[in-house]
Order: structure tokens, then C-alpha cells, then sequence
């Protein structure tokens, strides 16, 4: 299984923005999916995007044209850019990883916790 170590998270404005790095043990080059997901006290674990082997990209609505997911190969790592925060987004930040479109995800890390407030 490939473990996760998320890092990046803090407290930040509203409006403000943050980094999500996301080091895998192992390489990411041709899973079949990557995505970062959160989990808001009280609420379910939600996904907030993920980029497919193929190149797609999928966001949820609500951090449409304000976060973007990248990753680098190279670096087995993985990003979530996050800008115009909202206490919304208040939330631990995970990744995680499918080796197939009908896999189980990985064991997850510990997140890293992500607040916006002023």
C-alpha cells in the first residue's frame, strides 16, 4: 500500500490562500486516480478533486475556479493550490489514491488541518 503525508495546512483570512503538499511512499506515475479530500467536523468525508491516469480533472462544485490539484511524478507528490478561502473550507485535508476505477482507496494519512477565520 502506498502511504500519504499531507503538510501545508494553517490558519488563514478569508480570501487568503494555502499550499497542500501531499509525499507518497510510492510512485503515483500511473495510478489510475489521485485526489485530495476533506472532512469537516460533523460532516462526511467529501472529494475535492482528483486528476485521473488520463489527464481528467475532476472538481467539487464549490472549489470550482478557486483550488487547483496538480501533481509531480518526479517527486511522487502530489498539490491542491487553494485561493479565496472561505470558513466553508474550514476542514482536514487528505489524499488518497485508487489503483483502478473500482479499487479501494489507500489507507489514509493524517490530514492536515486547514481554518479560515479571521
Amino acid at each position: 500500500q502506498v502511504q500519504f503525508v499531507e503538510s501545508g495546512g494553517g490558519l488563514v483570512q478569508p480570501g487568503g490562500s494555502l499550499r497542500l503538499s501531499c509525499a507518497a511512499s510510492g510512485s503515483i506515475a500511473n495510478i489510475y486516480a489521485v485526489a485530495w479530500f476533506r472532512q469537516a467536523p460533523g460532516k462526511d468525508r467529501e472529494l475535492v478533486a482528483q486528476i485521473l491516469r488520463s489527464g481528467s480533472m475532476r472538481y467539487l462544485d464549490s472549489v470550482k475556479g478557486r483550488f487547483t490539484m496538480s501533481k509531480d511524478n518526479a517527486k511522487n507528490t502530489m498539490y491542491l493550490q487553494m485561493n479565496s478561502l472561505t470558513p466553508e473550507d474550514t476542514a482536514v485535508y487528505y489524499c488518497n489514491s485508487r489503483v483502478g476505477p473500482y479499487a479501494d482507496l489507500q489507507r489514509w494519512g493524517s490530514g492536515t488541518q486547514v481554518t479560515v477565520s479571521s
